[in-house]
């Protein structure tokens, strides 16, 4: 598979229900038939919205669906903020419901916090994974070295995104705004990594001050089956701002499943 061009495709949004709540999602609409399933995974507080330009540059080659997590989004708020293992547990409902028995995985920050979650817990779910921008480096997990982190990055990342997260964080609300953030940093992501049987794409932009280097070296050298790719001149959200270039690099990978 090639992304080629800028070749785009359209969306739509999917409502379904899961364990008695609302579930939002976006699909993509006249994806190959044939094409492999890829579903994108939010990050912190963020939903589907974000993920749309990425879905959109994939949707030509692959059929991607991109769900919002409970109480994020569009989706239904339960009745209590759920840890990052009940959102894994959540996406899998989501998986049996909308009858996705096995798919492959993209997730963008705390969106891989989820899927490396779910390749360790539920292995049979998963075909293959990327990780893109994975956080929470150990080296980070005091609050205040990633908050510096993520107000450096607020302040050269283009703003793009503001509306988005505007809409976001506001539905979310300010409670689970810092649970969500709490729950970033104490998911012991790097015991997890070990476990992680499938095929694993680590990307970095490599202008990230989220994710270093050497994080995004040790995420891949954990990893049984892991590689790296950094894209030049990029920061965190390359789901957002470059997804023609993360498309270009995800794509042979699926293709070689």
């Amino acid at each position: 598979m090639s992304a080629g061009g800028a070749r785009t495709a359209d969306l739509a949004s999917a409502w379904t229900t899961v364990n008695g709540l609302a579930a939002h999602a976006r699909v993509s609409v006249g994806s190959p038939p044939d094409g492999p399933l890829i579903v994108l995974v939010h990050g912190m507080v963020v939903s589907s919205r974000y993920m749309e330009p990425l879905a959109r540059h994939l949707a030509p080659f692959a059929r991607v669906r991109v769900p919002d997590l409970p109480g994020y989004g569009r989706s239904a708020r339960p009745d209590h903020i759920l840890e990052l293992p009940e959102l894994t547990d959540a996406l899998v409902h989501w998986m049996d419901v909308t009858g996705l028995e096995r798919a492959n995985m993209l997730g963008n920050s705390l969106g891989c916090q989820v899927i490396v979650d779910l390749a360790v817990r539920y292995p049979d779910r998963i075909e293959r994974a990327v990780l893109q921008g994975p956080t929470t480096d150990p080296r980070r997990r005091p609050p205040a070295k990633t908050l510096a982190a993520w107000m450096v990055h607020n302040v050269r990342e283009p703003s793009g995104m503001t509306k988005i997260m505007a809409l976001d964080y506001w539905h979310a609300g300010l409670h689970r705004v810092i649970r969500t953030f709490r729950m970033s940093l104490e998911d012991p992501i790097e015991g997890k990594l070990p476990h992680v049987r499938v095929p694993t794409l680590v990307v970095r932009g490599s202008r990230d001050v989220i994710v270093t280097q050497a994080w995004a070296e040790e995420v891949t050298r954990l990893l049984p089956r892991g590689r790296l790719v950094v894209i030049p001149g990029v920061m965190h959200t390359i789901n957002f701002y470059q997804p023609l270039e993360l498309t270009r690099v995800v794509l042979p990978f699926l293709g070689e499943g």
